[in-house]
Parts: structure tokens; C-alpha cells; sequence
């Protein structure tokens, strides 16, 4: 449960409601009480001292006015906004093949970091880089404290933009399970991110990911990538663009240099 507590007037009204209608209960209740106006909003997150300052505007959009981020349930209006001082803006962060093909518009491209994951060859593909007869294997991301990820976020600011680009993901995306909010780099020394609450898609190991095929040796891996090919072209394609996009990025990634190092082995041995 969320606690919500609306300031529509110098009243505090207090609302408890289930996670995930909370914003549309919000927004209904809000416009019931003050309609055609704009609404601020304290959403106190359970075990965190932290309040987060949200608008709800006549849409029903989110917009922050302060510096902080707002985690709600993803089912809702399609997904998530993590949006920052009254600007409409979505932040992508791509570590794959997002990286050398967004597919979608964005107003801005930036090379840089999340903390605290690491990009492994878990994920199967069968809608892509392989099919469900024979799986690829694609990358996603895993928690690994002190680590660091290299990729790209893009910048998404128009309403009718971001809608066209969250439609196109979801489709692009479907076989990845979760979505995180994350901090953005883009200077190893900086002390402060560059962008706050910045979406990525993570395909998980949970149960309910049914193309989750997890660790293997590097050999298993390369093994796989080579003999895969789906809709999307083969497999192999896809990571050697990945180990070619991330070094010209200047990120030299063992697990992507491993598995392409021995990926092209094979190639040559089956000459």
C-alpha cells in the first residue's frame, strides 16, 4: 500500500490505495475535488524518509517539481513517467542494441554510465536473434555492486514522441520482464549523475521470464550466438555490433570481448 497524501486546499486529505490504481484513484479523486487546475501532490514512499513532489495535470500526466524521482507501478497509462521539474521528459538508457539503433525519435544522445550493474549474455531471444526452436542469447543487465555499465540514454521531450516511442519499445522489448529507474553518468569522476530516473528494460531470472537462460561458459554462449539466426538477422551480428558500438565508445567489456573473441574462433574452425 502507498499513502498519498493530496494537497488541494489548506486541508490535508490522506488517501491509502492499492499500488496499482494508485494513480488513477489520484487523479479521479483530485479532479472530483478541484477540477481544471493544476495539483501538487506529496507521495511518501513506505520505508523511505524521502517525499516526492508530483503534479497531476488535467491529463492525468506526471511532471516532478523537484529534483527527486516518483516509482509507480508500470501498468498504469502504459508506464511509468519519471519526469523532472515540470518538463515532460523520458530518459531511455540502452546497453544492446539500443545503443547503435534507438528505432524511435529522441531530442538528444548520451554516451555515459549506470552504476551498479553489469551487461551479461543471459536473456534468450526468440523473436530476434533466434528462434523458439533455437533460442539467441541477447544481453541484459545484472545487479553487481561496484560495477559499472556502459551504454546510451536518449532523450525523449514531446508528449506525442514519447507515447510513439513507448508503444514501439514495449513491442521491441516484450520479452524483457522489468523496468528500473536508474541514475545516469556520463563522467567517471562525477560525484552527481547527469540524469535522474532514466528507464531501462532488464530481462530478469524470475520465474515468469520464460526465455531467461542464464549463466554458461563462454564457450556454450559463443556456441549459441553462432548458430542462431531469427527475424531480426543472426545472432552473431548482433554481437559483434555490440563489441564494435562499445569500443568505439571507448568501453573494452570482457564479457562481450570473451564471447565475440571466441564466437569468431568458431567461425574460422568451421571454414
Amino acid at each position: 500500500m502507498l499513502s498519498f497524501f493530496i494537497l488541494p486546499s489548506p486541508a490535508l486529505i490522506a488517501h491509502k490505495v492499492d499500488k496499482k490504481f494508485a494513480v488513477m484513484k489520484v487523479t479521479h479523486n483530485i479532479n472530483e475535488l478541484i477540477p481544471r487546475s493544476e495539483h501538487r501532490i506529496s507521495v511518501l514512499i513506505p520505508g523511505s524518509k524521502l517525499v516526492k513532489l508530483i503534479a497531476i495535470d488535467l491529463e492525468g500526466l506526471l511532471s516532478l517539481v523537484d529534483d527527486s524521482d516518483l516509482l509507480i507501478n508500470d501498468n498504469l497509462a502504459n508506464n511509468v513517467w519519471h519526469l523532472r521539474k515540470k518538463k515532460m521528459v523520458m530518459w531511455v538508457f540502452g546497453y544492446g542494441s539500443l545503443i547503435w539503433k534507438a528505432g524511435f525519435h529522441y531530442d538528444d544522445r548520451l554516451v555515459g554510465f549506470i552504476k551498479d550493474y553489469r551487461r551479461v549474455f543471459y536473456q534468450g531471444s526468440t523473436d530476434h536473434r533466434g528462434t523458439p526452436e533455437y533460442p539467441g542469447r541477447t544481453v541484459t543487465l545484472e545487479p553487481a555492486e561496484g560495477e559499472v555499465c556502459w551504454g546510451v540514454a536518449y532523450k525523449v521531450s514531446r508528449k506525442e514522441d514519447q507515447e510513439v516511442a513507448l508503444t514501439y519499445l514495449e513491442v521491441r522489448e516484450k520479452q524483457y520482464d522489468k523496468k528500473a529507474y536508474v541514475d545516469f553518468f556520463t563522467k567517471e569522476t562525477a560525484s552527481s549523475p547527469a540524469v535522474t530516473g532514466v528507464m531501462v528494460y532488464i530481462a530478469s531470472p524470475d520465474k515468469a521470464n520464460s526465455n531467461y537462460l542464464g549463466p554458461a561458459s563462454v564457450e556454450e554462449i559463443a556456441k549459441q550466438i553462432v548458430g542462431a539466426e531469427g527475424p531480426s538477422g543472426p545472432n552473431r551480428d548482433y554481437l559483434f555490433s555490440l563489441e564494435k558500438t562499445l569500443l568505439q565508445m571507448g568501453c573494452k567489456d570482457e564479457h562481450v570481448m570473451k564471447i565475440a573473441d571466441e564466437a569468431r574462433k568458431l567461425i574460422e574452425e568451421a571454414k
